[in-house]
């Protein structure tokens, strides 16, 4: 078993104690965060709901400490009356009432109890759950607003992970808080009062001394306890983030044939998960034990004294009763103080870690004083444009250039040439350094991103779809349109065909990120749902890459019948789809090297005419193969197995 160490140890001094249990910055942050919602400005139904929940609490503890004096006034009656002299008992109950009724009143007692308590959860259960779903809410929306630089830098399995547990966190901290640690403050001042009207200081004392040692031997094991708890937490957040990433790879894990490599990488993550695990329930069981011998030993001293005081006169045989009755139900508030403290530690943690992506500011925001972005024609313009990544590394320097209203321009040039940054900085997930970007002359940068992004649609060279049926994802493009125009920009993409051959149509389920469809499947459902959009801005990133060369040509009409009158920019990799553009722009670097027709850059024998001739030659040499290969298996000297190529079916 792990030993704490020294930092945990040096903890157990009673200063470092009560200095640990004071709220330090970083939970007064959480229970600050955390009040709008526990306390609802704008739901005064939930703040009457509150106020109800703990009026119920206070009543609970009322009856709750009742319990002892009906047991006392049974046993004292039941003494009485065995030993034939009901006059000796020291209270006057027994004048009115009998035995049997105090044990009668007592179980109506513990009913009340039960009930108050249920109907206080119940209730407080709104205020409860109204907290969870609200700041739940409003992290997943804040996660939305930040940066697609903070979400390529994250692991989107943790990061969910981190919504999760902060999700269960605020739920624990609330219940925790307000439905378990003040009813148990409660209910020790109660026992203490009641020792100080039936016994004298020493039951007092004793109860402080063992409540004292309980809460500083469960915060030392708590201390102790949750660095392992941060290890297995840690690891279960890693394997959990493995597990994603490998299930959402999973034809290329097929590719590879690294089922073995992807359950061993997952496994280490589980051995440390495993480890840690163990390690907790083993430090648990410390803690129970220890709990259980501190109360155990303020019990048998608070009976030992009972007994003595009954022995000698002072008390009667019920008081002796009453003081184990009143230990017992000290115990249940005690025994959850552990829990508690165990809960609220890693709820904050949890919070705590949640609270710190909401406290991340977005790196594009809107000015105060943006505007809607009023499009009339929709001409695009690069002014001497700078961009980097990072510091170090430049990747565009010093771009201008214009697409006018209604044209196309496509965009080319090597790997890494910036090419499809261009997109990114026009759909502003990104601010440039240098330079401005604008549309009919508005800065990008003083209007709304909403309006900016609802004034473009873009087809993207990696589609990723939504779990969902095609007929959603389509209809992503524009939520409120109908049925026969979702049809009808599918017609329009050339997928409508292929669409109604399926079983279930267009209620077909496309499974995670699209992967029961073909790439060319998934890029025409793109394709119709920046159709049903029908923006005036069009960007085509890679649009046909995955598609074959007949689906290319098909598609490719689409493009240019949506395209037609619409400003289009297009990011290009294949040279063939972008002949007919109305200007090219090459980049180098991040620098405007050339720009032209396609003929016009034919003619210059430069950068682009290179990049042509170089993909035509792979283009001659794959027909080529294909046509050696073909003639081969029809000559039987290759089987139709072998006959498979990269790029060719």
């Amino acid at each position: 078993m792990q030993r704490p160490t020294n930092d945990v140890s040096s903890a157990s001094s009673s200063g470092r104690f009560w200095d640990k249990l004071r709220p330090d910055a970083a939970r007064m942050r959480v229970l600050r965060g955390l009040y709008p919602f526990v306390w609802p400005g704008d739901r005064p139904d939930l703040q009457r709901t509150v106020m109800l929940s703990l009026g119920l609490m206070f009543a609970a503890k009322i009856v709750t400490v009742l319990m002892p004096y009906t047991f006392k006034w049974a046993t004292d009656g039941l003494v009485a009356i065995a030993s034939g002299n009901p006059g000796t008992a020291s209270t006057t109950f027994w004048l009115i009432a009998s035995p049997l009724a105090a044990t009668l009143m007592y179980g109506l007692v513990r009913i009340a109890m039960t009930v108050l308590m249920q109907v206080r959860e119940g209730l407080f259960a709104k205020v409860a759950m109204h907290a969870v779903r609200k700041m739940a809410l409003g992290a997943f929306e804040h996660m939305h607003r930040l940066s697609l630089r903070f979400h390529l830098e994250r692991k989107t399995g943790g990061l969910t992970r981190v919504l999760e547990r902060g999700r269960d966190g605020i739920e624990q901290l609330t219940r925790m808080t307000l439905m378990t640690f003040l009813p148990t403050v409660v209910e020790l001042i109660l026992v203490l009062a009641i020792c100080a009207i039936e016994f004298d200081w020493r039951y007092i004392a004793t109860i402080v001394i063992m409540v004292v040692l309980y809460l500083w031997f469960t915060f030392w094991a708590t201390e102790w306890r949750m660095a392992i708890r941060k290890t297995m937490n840690e690891s279960d957040t890693e394997a959990n983030t493995k597990a994603v990433d490998s299930l959402l790879n999973y034809e290329t894990v097929k590719y590879f044939g690294a089922e073995k490599r992807e359950a061993q990488r997952y496994d280490k993550s589980l051995i440390v998960y495993e480890r840690a695990s163990i390690n907790t329930y083993m430090s648990l069981a410390v803690l129970n034990t220890g709990q259980g011998i501190i109360f155990t030993a303020g019990l048998t001293t608070c009976l030992a004294m009972s007994a003595i005081d009954v022995m000698a006169g002072k008390n009667t045989i019920g008081h002796f009763a009453m003081v184990n009755l009143l230990f017992l139900q000290l115990f249940i508030p005690l025994n959850f103080m552990g829990t508690m403290y165990r809960e609220i530690k890693q709820s904050l943690l949890d919070i705590e870690r949640m609270m710190d992506i909401l406290e991340q500011n977005p790196e594009i925001a809107d000015k105060p004083d943006s505007t809607p972005l009023k499009v009339a024609g929709g001409t695009i313009r690069f002014e001497d444009v700078s961009f980097r990544y990072e510091a170090e590394r430049p990747i565009l320097q010093g771009l201008t250039f214009e697409v006018p209203a209604g044209k196309m321009v496509a965009v080319v040039g090597p790997s890494g040439a910036g090419k499809s940054t261009i997109s990114r900085i026009l759909m502003r997930f990104y601010d440039i350094s240098g330079g401005r970007v604008t549309i009919d002359g508005q800065d990008i940068r003083d209007v709304t991103q909403q309006s900016l992004r609802s004034n473009m649609g873009v087809v993207p060279q990696d589609t990723v779809l939504f779990n969902d049926n095609i007929r959603y994802n389509i209809q992503y493009g524009r939520h409120d349109a109908t049925d026969q125009e979702v049809e009808e920009a599918a017609r329009m993409a050339q997928i409508d065909g292929f669409i109604k051959l399926l079983p279930e149509g267009y209620e077909t389920m496309v499974g995670e990120r699209g992967l029961k469809l073909s790439g060319g499947e998934k890029q025409r459902v793109a394709i119709a749902r920046t159709i049903l959009k029908a923006p005036p801005i069009l960007i085509l990133d890679e649009a046909t890459s995955a598609l074959d060369s007949h689906t290319e040509k098909e598609i490719q009409d689409a493009l240019d019948r949506v395209s037609k009158d619409r400003t289009t920019l297009v990011i290009a990799h294949r040279l063939s789809t972008i002949v007919h553009a109305d200007n090219i722009l090459v980049l180098e670097l991040g620098k405007l090297v050339e720009q032209g027709t396609h003929a016009e850059l034919m003619a210059k024998d430069g950068l682009y005419a290179s990049l042509w001739n170089r993909q035509r030659e792979a283009e001659k040499a794959r027909e080529e193969l294909a046509r050696t290969l073909e003639e081969a298996e029809k000559a039987g000297a290759l089987r139709p197995a072998d006959a498979r190529v990269p790029g060719l079916t």
